[in-house]
């Protein structure tokens, strides 16, 4: 038997851990309104929110947490405050149809004095009214030529001449409650306002936003007094922020705000307003002129994206996107940046202060937070939680510092308290519930890993994946597919397995082949491609009837050149495995095979370090199937000569054979 080289690389500790050994000596002071870590989307909100053109409304894409609203705030404080565009906004009665509410727009502070002229001619009105004064509409009529001229705006004069034509129409005897339509529902009064309105609206509704109809059961209130500003009305001059999707949940609201963007009216909702004779669905419509308004919308790229799809108006309305990044490169500046702010946070929260090895655990943390290595995290909100719950553990353990050992104990509790699952999981492999071996070696079975999500925590573990082979014409049957439990970018990661069987071994002869493969004790739905290869070393395995090994996990996605591909979750993962490797006992012989990409996302739990640098648990980067599957087998993989045939005693070559004697097995069945 020819003796071929097998090289087999694992990570060492120090390529396997992960720490921040070196702190930035620049000491920062953060201004209130700094964001850190946003470049492109300050850039965005600085043009969006100063550009004064129609369409010029703001979409803010990201996670929670990256200071989204934060950041709107700080550039709209930045602004140049322009109140020129902030009204007064007033509510008249219409004398041809007082469903129809007419609209004043009023300059800032002139709404509330022209309230009080109104409301004092109307006392003096019914006064007059009242002792059957037969001058009393000569009296009125001449009291209103001397608001006239207090009162200049042509809205104003319009207003008031409606009130003289109305006065010179009725009869005294019959019209004793004719001052109700006299007067104004301010509805906006601005008078004390000193910067642009900035309305945040976290519960959009058609009353939270357009406003609605009081539902006061007095039927003596005309429509244009019961009508309830919204938020439109109250940020009108300034800016209006909206949560997309929450303003989505709600039926014909989007919509709705399009058609308040494209047109000059405003529909309100009247759900309550009952008068006799007259239907409780009956709408009012309050008209309001066009008036500036920036809109801000808060949501993710996925409602970004679906939008832009499905509406081809969106875009026209919000020509400014503005994406906030959840990382940023972890480097000194973003370094001192992300302590001035947590040291900033824990003065203005009374928590205790962090020492230096406090500083490079959180920073870790922020670091495996965005999974990867060069990375820290722009969530900001995720490391000031870490900090509450470290505070909390440092002063039970009457310390007067926050330091590495609060951080660790604080993240060992958290993961203590959300790993119930997990733990029933383990004991069920503990039991033999769940049928997996941990040692040994079998053909066609791969250990595979999951990540299952739960809430804000995830975990991962480990999952049995099989293969059975046998002559056919089938190809590759995904039994989680026929079972209706596998997603399509799974599907497509089987249909790469065949691809990788063509190029690799069926070159002259036809693949004549039936696989089924299956994930086993698996009944949720099945997707991703981050399971690929596990699936082809099965298959590979039942294919030549190699064992491999079931003391190591498999995860990466693979494409039809053998070429290992990186996936998410890798930390939950190794992590995942090494959990039910512990709970059956370590060996010293148990580990992983990763994508060697994913070595820059490791940054994994100091116990797993400690496992991998007392030798109990090892972790093997692979670039390529082959690879893999010489650390699985423990053999040589073998490559092809310049004839095309692979080496004597390789796996490779016993594969080769394996599917060729499979084309012969269906050839001699259909002769």
């Amino acid at each position: 038997m020819a003796e071929h080289k097998i090289n087999i690389k694992e990570l060492s500790f120090e390529e396997a851990s992960f720490s921040i050994k070196e702190l930035p000596n620049n000491i920062i002071e953060l201004n209130n309104d700094e964001i850190i870590g946003q470049p492109r989307a300050m850039k965005a909100l600085e043009m969006g929110l100063n550009v004064d053109r129609w369409g010029y409304n703001i979409f803010i894409s990201g996670d929670s947490g990256t200071g989204r609203l934060s950041a709107v705030q700080a550039v709209a404080s930045s602004m140049s405050e322009d109140l020129s565009n902030i009204k007064d906004i007033a509510y008249i009665h219409n004398f041809i149809n007082s469903d129809n509410p007419k609209a004043l727009i009023l300059d800032r502070g002139i709404g509330k004095k022209y309230k009080n002229a109104l409301e004092q001619f109307i006392q003096n009105l019914k006064i007059n009214l009242n002792e059957k004064n037969k001058d009393t509409i000569n009296i009125a009529i001449n009291e209103i030529e001397k608001i006239k001229k207090d009162f200049p705006d042509n809205s104003i004069l319009e207003h008031l001449s409606l009130i003289q034509k109305d006065l010179n129409s009725i009869s005294l005897e019959t019209n004793k409650d004719i001052t109700t339509r006299y007067n104004i529902n301010l509805v906006i009064d601005n008078q004390f306002k000193k910067t642009r309105p900035f309305v945040i609206e976290n519960h959009p509704s058609f009353a939270t936003l357009f406003g609605g109809i009081d539902d006061s059961k007095d039927e003596n209130l005309l429509p244009y007094q019961r009508i309830k500003a919204g938020s439109i009305l109250e940020s009108c001059g300034g800016i209006l922020v909206l949560y997309a999707g929450e303003l989505l949940q709600v039926e014909g609201l989007w919509e709705a705000l399009k058609k308040y963007l494209d047109s000059n009216k405003l529909r309100i909702k009247n759900d309550n307003y009952t008068p006799k004779g007259i239907l409780k669905d009956r709408n009012i419509r309050a008209e309001v002129p066009r008036l500036p308004l920036k809109v801000v919308l808060i949501g993710n790229e996925e409602i970004y994206n679906k939008l832009s799809e499905i509406d081809e108006q969106f875009l026209k309305h919000f020509k400014i996107s503005a994406q906030f990044d959840y990382s940023m490169e972890l480097n000194d500046e973003n370094i001192a940046l992300t302590l001035a702010y947590l040291d900033k946070f824990s003065k203005n929260n009374n928590i205790l202060e962090l020492d230096d090895s406090g500083k490079r655990a959180i920073l870790r943390f922020s670091a495996w937070f965005c999974e990867h290595r060069n990375e820290l995290t722009t969530q900001f909100s995720q490391l000031t939680d870490l900090l509450v719950e470290s505070n909390w553990w440092a002063q039970k353990d009457n310390k007067k510092i926050i330091d590495e050992l609060a951080i660790r104990k604080a993240l060992k509790e958290r993961d203590y308290t959300v790993s119930l699952i997990e733990s029933k999981i383990n004991q069920e492999i503990e039991r033999g519930e769940m049928i997996i071996s941990l040692t040994g070696s079998k053909v066609g079975v791969v250990n595979g890993l999951a990540v299952i999500d739960r809430g804000a925590s995830s975990f991962g573990l480990p999952t049995v994946i099989t293969a059975t082979v046998a002559p056919g014409s089938e190809g590759i049957v995904n039994i989680e597919h026929e079972a209706g439990l596998s997603g399509e970018i799974h599907d497509k990661g089987l249909l790469i397995l065949e691809g990788y069987l063509r190029k690799h071994y069926a070159r002259t002869f036809p693949l004549s082949i039936y696989a089924g493969i299956c994930f086993e004790q698996s009944y949720a739905e099945v997707d991703g491609d981050s399971a690929s290869s596990s699936e082809l070393y099965a298959l590979l395995s039942a294919i030549a009837e190699i064992p491999i090994r079931q003391d190591i996990a498999v995860t990466g996605s693979v494409n039809q050149m053998g070429i290992i591909q990186p996936v998410g979750g890798i930390n939950e993962k190794i992590e995942g495995f090494y959990n039910a490797c512990k709970r059956l006992g370590l060996n010293g012989r148990q580990g992983v095979i990763i994508p060697i990409q994913n070595v820059k996302n490791l940054i994994l739990s100091y116990e797993v370090e400690q496992a991998i640098k007392d030798k109990k648990f090892h972790i093997y980067p692979v670039s390529t199937i082959d690879e893999g599957m010489q650390i699985l087998t423990n053999r040589a993989i073998g490559e092809r000569g310049k004839k095309g045939n692979f080496p004597m005693d390789t796996l490779n070559r016993e594969i080769d054979d394996s599917l060729k004697e499979l084309f012969k097995l269906v050839g001699a069945s259909r002769s």
